[in-house]
């Protein structure tokens, strides 16, 4: 796609949640990070030995599409906030049909395919990385909710994040309209933290 085309059309931006990411700069501090989340290769993750023993074979989550007069402001923005521990990547985001011929998605009901799978759009997507400082891969699931409950930064309690997290995970699997497995990593350790927080408060 040229630059020409890229920019009449503006930007898709992918929003989603799975693995454990250090957060220096919102939901935590330098001195006591807290814990936030990305995506990684699957090849990589079944290279860790993960205290959750499955995964979804799929990431859903939910493509924000930036029209192409506020690019240029929200892509600015959002590299300065995603700049601890992330870099910026593209991914393939299918479109299930429904979506496609939906009344509420005219930007891409556009596409004139027959296909009964899916819809590929190119969706901007922050990552961190494996080989990046800030990334931390498993951990013992007590200890990260934990950690999650005493950790606060700039944004907020990491556990905020983390119950908002679940909260829209399970938002768009219902919405999706199709048989979508459960996050049960994110949903697990969010329970654990309500635990944690009951002991605390008892």
């Amino acid at each position: 796609m040229s630059e020409d085309v890229a920019a009449k059309q503006g930007l898709w931006l992918f929003g989603y949640g799975l693995s454990h990411v250090n957060s220096e700069d919102h939901r935590g501090t330098p001195e006591a990070p807290g814990r936030v989340v990305t995506l990684i290769p699957r090849a990589h993750w079944e290279s860790l030995t993960d205290y959750h023993a499955s995964a979804p074979p799929k990431t859903w989550g939910v493509a924000y599409h930036i029209p192409h007069e506020f690019v240029e402001e929200v892509k600015e923005y959002l590299d300065i906030r995603e700049i601890n521990g992330y870099s910026i990547d593209f991914a393939a985001f299918h479109v299930p049909v429904y979506v496609r011929h939906s009344s509420q998605s005219a930007d891409l009901s556009s596409s004139k395919s027959s296909q009964q799978d899916s819809q590929s759009i190119s969706c901007l997507v922050y990552i961190g990385m494996p080989n990046n400082p800030q990334f931390l891969g498993p951990q013992d699931p007590d200890q990260l909710a934990a950690h999650i409950v005493r950790s606060r930064g700039p944004s907020g309690e990491n556990k905020e994040y983390l119950y908002n997290l679940e909260e829209a995970l399970e938002r768009v699997r219902k919405d999706a309209g199709v048989d979508v497995e459960v996050d049960n990593h994110v949903k697990d350790i969010a329970q654990r933290a309500r635990l944690q927080e009951e002991t605390l408060g008892s």
